[in-house]
């Protein structure tokens, strides 16, 4: 049914359980798994003075935390009999949800996986969430886990 998957992870809890799923449904289905981690751009440009030193450390960071993500995918991939293949992303300096329907877009997927953390209340009312922006950015089929 589906053959190009993208897994957005950022290495929590919620992601670790959409790994689950997305590598469980790529094996069965003989699909492509690309895990995506996307980093938002720098949260301090354009207060006092740029800082090259903190832009390079929030880079450097975000690297270290897509790598770290990326390695779970990949430990679960290599769980299946045979191994599945993994191709891994990382997109930077773009709001996560924009980041995601893009790189699916550009990846030609068919199905995009992600967890939720299930914000409800005010929090969820003044600041959205991501996986609710994919699902009403997205031209494809989005499974949103717990």
């Amino acid at each position: 049914m589906f053959k190009n998957i993208l897994l957005a992870t950022d290495g929590s809890a919620a992601s670790d359980h959409a790994a689950k799923l997305a590598v469980g449904m790529a094996a069965v289905q003989g699909a492509t798994l690309t895990a995506l981690y996307v980093s938002d751009p720098y949260p301090y440009l354009g207060v006092g003075e740029v800082n090259p030193m903190g832009y390079q450390a929030y880079s450097a960071a975000a690297q270290q935390l897509a790598a770290q993500a990326h390695a779970k995918v990949e430990a679960l991939c290599k769980e299946q009999n045979p191994p599945l293949p993994l191709q891994v992303r990382l997109v930077e300096d773009v709001a996560a949800a924009s980041g995601i329907v893009e790189s699916a877009k550009e990846l030609g997927c068919d199905l995009i996986v992600m967890g939720s953390h299930g914000r409800t209340g005010i929090a969820r009312l003044m600041l959205g969430s991501v996986a609710n922006k994919v699902v009403a950015e997205s031209s494809i089929p989005v499974l949103v886990t717990r």
